[in-house]
């Protein structure tokens, strides 16, 4: 009897360690992919301010999978340098009353591809300088240096346009006339139209209330230095967009805010937490409303697990862009979509930091559905991949 009894207790014992053990499993972030677009491997943009060419580019090679064109590497560095000598004319032109530094925008890639080419980053890798990965903090200073030099002396010397592109190619290399790739000779225009991408076929839609909605307009955001212009949409049709993208096999190269507290590079999440405490009565309550708002924010960015989260209303995302809490920091491509083990909906999401063990994902994170309603500064997909009844209010063929 007393042995039956201690194996009883050796099973019961054995059943809550098996029971603790699943619990401690499912604790922090469970991911299942619903939806997954074949992109090119994740890259490193190191101590380099631009996203903007890596995630364009690699939007544009998530393209050319999609249309069968194979697995292609382009030169990122290529892009930077052109727009960096298309920056420094419209500086120079504008005395310095404009923005100049190495950010950038999506359209940047594409404008600069339809002017100059591309080409693959074996050819132009754009690493002069003595370092494997970018390092650009030298070249922005001597750069901006240069144009405020040129600006400051009134009277423009009809040679400062080969003075500083001397420069941009001591760091990033001067551009080939021809290269050979898998045996064929090209020049970066013949390259790029081999490519068959259509770069009319693109659109870039965003969602603000200081703007008609249905119509084109410039975000005003510094880095939009080309003034190239977005579709403005309501925030549901924006969403809407964005899913019926990844739902039909489309990428989306996404500008967003990562500066905001609910992005998470080493849990590899972005949220938008919700403590709802308005219709609480009592002590929780209390307790919440006396706490200051580090401590706040301490109990809301824990990442631990999967909570509840915000909606978002247009009138929110507005204010936040209004006041500087939402501004544009970072370009990346959304590649897919996936749910937390509590059926939360995200979009997952390629970045171009590399794929270091600081990232649990190996350079990917997941975006749940309200950070990306909110801090979404534009994005760009295929016209193609927008609902028919959004294209066709866009007057989009």
């Amino acid at each position: 009897m007393k042995k039956s009894l201690l194996i009883a207790i050796a099973i019961i014992l054995w059943c809550n360690l098996q029971i603790n053990a699943q619990e401690e499993k499912t604790e922090g972030y469970v991911f299942t992919h619903q939806k997954e677009i074949k992109c090119t491997s994740v890259k490193d943009q190191n101590r380099s301010g631009t996203c903007w060419s890596f995630s364009g580019i690699g939007f544009l090679e998530c393209e050319l999978i999609r249309m069968g064109k194979g697995d292609y590497n382009l030169a990122d560095m290529w892009i930077v340098n052109k727009a960096y000598n298309e920056k420094a004319d419209k500086y120079v032109r504008m005395h310095g009353n404009y923005n100049f530094g190495g950010g950038g925008a999506f359209f940047d890639v594409f404008r600069m591809i339809e002017k100059y080419g591309i080409m693959p980053e074996e050819v132009y890798p754009g690493l002069e300088y003595g370092e494997k990965l970018h390092v650009h903090g030298e070249l922005d200073a001597l750069l901006k240096a240069y144009v405020d030099a040129v600006i400051e002396c009134k009277k423009i010397s009809p040679v400062w346009k080969k003075g500083f592109s001397a420069i941009v190619d001591a760091y990033l290399g001067a551009a080939p006339e021809n290269f050979t790739y898998n045996g064929v000779s090209y020049t970066p225009t013949t390259f790029a139209q081999s490519l068959g991408l259509n770069m009319d076929d693109y659109v870039s839609i965003t969602s603000f209330t200081h703007h008609p909605f249905y119509e084109k307009f410039a975000i005003e955001i510094p880095d939009n230095w080309i003034m190239e212009e977005s579709y403005n949409l309501p925030l549901d049709e924006m969403m809407a967009v964005m899913n019926n993208a990844i739902d039909n096999g489309y990428s989306i190269a996404w500008g967003s805010d990562v500066s905001d507290k609910g992005f998470n590079w080493g849990k590899g999440v972005a949220i938008v937490p919700d403590k709802d405490f308005e219709s609480t009565e009592g002590s929780d309550r209390a307790r919440w409303e006396s706490l200051s708002q580090s401590e706040k924010d301490k109990e809301l960015y824990t990442f631990d697990k999967p909570g509840k989260e915000k909606t978002i209303t247009q009138e929110m995302r507005q204010a936040a862009f209004d006041n500087y809490t939402t501004t544009d920091d970072h370009g990346m491509v959304i590649m897919g979509k996936a749910t937390d083990q509590a059926g939360n909906s995200y979009f997952i999401v390629k970045n171009s930091w590399g794929t270091f063990d600081r990232n649990p994902y190996k350079g990917y994170f997941y975006a749940s559905e309200s950070f990306v309603a909110m801090q979404t500064i534009n994005f760009i997909v295929h016209k193609d991949a927008l609902p028919k009844d959004i294209k066709k209010k866009l007057n989009i063929k």
